[in-house]
């Protein structure tokens, strides 16, 4: 007999054998979503850009974006960019800058202390203008320490030590106190001793509200009328935290000393500089002062301030 060498068929499972759906094939994202996103791509580095670019006191200006950079009510931006161009022309001996020379001494009476402290550093840059002359000795008795600061050093060009108490004082620690406009507070240190600070660092704040310290230092103070909660105490000057005169906590009045800070290098440097050119013999003591309790200068500083004490000293 024939075998039969044909297997048998599996049994067929039960259930629905109809074919799945095909599976449609995965689209790209959308014409706008693509663009949404390009544009923001774009933006991260053409933001930033424009930034700079509109920060950046290096773009030239012409001619008539200097004449409304100066005029009065223009953006404080612009004007000291306006006094950096002319900065630069004035270096090159440009004689085009004089048209100008009127508004730069318009802007030593600006009411942001950084126009004007630009505005005395500009007007070192030309020391045979008496106009400059007369406006640099006024400035040095600007409330704003780094606009004085700057006028000294400006002064040294025309051969001026007037500015010499200015000067020495660069070289010397800074106190800072508590403004006035409140009747007490509590205060509430943001740094550390020996951490560097430069103009318009926030250093403490001043807490005006009732209750503020839990140990009752000013348990019963309040503000006065429309003053606010706090009260932030910026540095006036660049520097070292020296040390707090106060404590955290600890009640504070107006006027009160809050902290001291150490002299600038930077600046300690180029107080050196115009102190060699126009220091007297009694300035030494200052100087030798500032070398004994400023370990740590960098070499430049404290070669600048032995070559310092050495003219002074030769002077007697």
């Amino acid at each position: 007999m024939d075998q039969n060498l044909t297997s048998a068929p599996e049994s067929l499972p039960s259930g629905d054998l109809s074919p799945a759906p095909a599976v449609p094939p995965k689209r790209g994202m959308s014409r706008r979503a693509t663009l949404i996103v390009l544009l923001i791509a774009v933006s991260f580095v053409l933001m930033p850009f424009l930034f700079w670019r509109a920060s950046w006191f290096g773009a030239p200006m012409s001619a008539a974006e200097i004449s409304q950079a100066l005029a009065p009510g223009a953006e404080p931006r612009a004007t000291q960019h306006a006094l950096a161009q002319l900065s630069a022309l004035m270096d090159r001996n440009d004689p085009s800058a004089r048209q100008w020379y009127p508004g730069i001494i318009s802007a030593a009476g600006h009411a942001d202390p950084q126009i004007r402290l630009t505005a005395a550093w500009v007007m070192g840059r030309d020391n045979t203008v008496p106009d400059f002359h007369r406006r640099l000795a006024e400035m040095l008795a600007d409330p704003d320490a780094m606009v004085r600061a700057n006028a000294a050093l400006a002064l040294v060009r025309f051969h001026d030590a007037a500015g010499r108490p200015q000067l020495l004082a660069m070289l010397q620690p800074f106190t800072v106190s508590a403004p006035s406009g409140f009747t007490a507070g509590t205060l509430r240190p943001r740094l550390k001793e020996r951490d560097a600070v430069r103009p318009g660092t926030l250093l403490a704040r001043i807490d005006l509200s009732v209750g503020a310290d839990p140990r009752g230092s000013s348990a019963g103070v309040r503000p006065l009328e429309n003053a606010p909660a706090l009260i932030e105490l910026r540095s006036p000057v660049p520097g070292t935290l020296q040390r707090w005169v106060g404590t955290a906590g600890a009640a504070v009045a107006p006027g009160q000393p809050i902290c001291i800070l150490a002299p600038d290098p930077q600046a300690a440097w180029e107080a050196l500089r115009g102190l060699f050119l126009v220091g007297q013999p009694e300035d030494a003591p200052v100087v030798e002062s500032f070398l004994r309790n400023s370990p740590d200068l960098p070499a430049n500083v404290a070669k600048q301030a032995r070559f310092t004490l050495q003219a002074l000293q030769s002077r007697k």
